[in-house]
């Protein structure tokens, strides 16, 4: 698939604002380079680094609903990933590889390299506007982000960027720090951030079960069992089913591990 088709139906989803700044700078650069199929959106039109949609997503067919939810998601990830990925100052191979893993599966390798090269155009905008700026420019992303997707769609958007921040074996505080600056910029609270943390670190123990349900182990059987239908009802599969294959399997292992988390409290007491 084309930049063309995948970043227009992502403004076609989300316009204007940060994100779409941050879009035209990206797609700028490419089209310079003469990136294929960026003409695969006839509705696009570029202009002075500024890229704009002439549809409406209320406008849109569900297919085109559909791609423009999965798109949004996919550049909005990659705008957040930047910035957490230069969050301890370095950019690990182990990191970038997650990402190209990602696009390769859902988008193909075309995608790959083009997410490759929007990654790196904004390492060199993070660069390019001191890091004060770019965390701005990150709140009022998260912001727009969190006007157009679900409190679900949020959550595996953050999980992948724990991914990320993970994938070299270790979270550095810096990055941590960063997922939690983006994690409430999203509206997400940190419990549920500390639940991630807690699931990505693997750990299986009865401590660790309460961490994932974000409860004390002096909680009632009763806010237990509350805790448990939260978190199952926030990361159930099917309300992330429209961001791709992807998308639904990290939702699917996460709903599975809370579950585990819940039969390791409920074995403990005897539930």
């Amino acid at each position: 698939m084309g930049i063309g088709r995948w970043i227009g139906g992502f403004l076609g989803f989300i316009n204007g604002g940060p994100l779409g700044a941050l879009a035209g700078y990206a797609i700028g650069w490419l089209f310079d380079k003469g990136a294929e199929g960026f003409s695969d959106n006839a509705d696009n039109t570029f202009d002075n680094g500024t890229y704009r949609n002439s549809n409406t997503y209320g406008g849109y067919s569900a297919q085109q609903q559909y791609e423009g939810q999965r798109n949004s998601f996919l550049f909005s990830l990659l705008v957040l990933a930047s910035y957490i990925m230069k969050a301890d100052g370095r950019v690990m191979h182990s990191e970038m590889e997650l990402v190209r893993t990602f696009l390769r599966r859902n988008f193909g390798e075309i995608a790959v390299r083009e997410g490759e090269e929007i990654l790196l155009r904004l390492f060199e905008r993070q660069k390019q506007m001191g890091e004060a700026a770019f965390k701005n420019i990150i709140r009022e992303s998260c912001a727009e982000i969190a006007q157009h997707m679900d409190y679900s769609q949020r959550l595996q958007l953050l999980n992948f960027l724990v991914l990320i921040a993970q994938a070299d074996g270790a979270v550095p505080q810096s990055e941590i720090d960063a997922l939690h600056f983006v994690a409430a910029s999203l509206g997400i609270s940190a419990e549920d951030l500390s639940s991630m943390l807690n699931l990505a670190s693997g750990g299986n123990s009865l401590e660790a079960a309460y961490k994932v349900l974000g409860i004390d182990p002096s909680a009632s059987d009763d806010e237990v069992k509350a805790a448990y239908r939260r978190m199952a009802l926030k990361h159930h599969p099917d309300r992330v089913a429209t961001l791709g294959d992807d998308v639904r399997k990290a939702a699917e292992k996460k709903f599975q591990e809370i579950n585990a988390a819940k039969e390791t409290i409920y074995k403990a007491r005897g539930l």
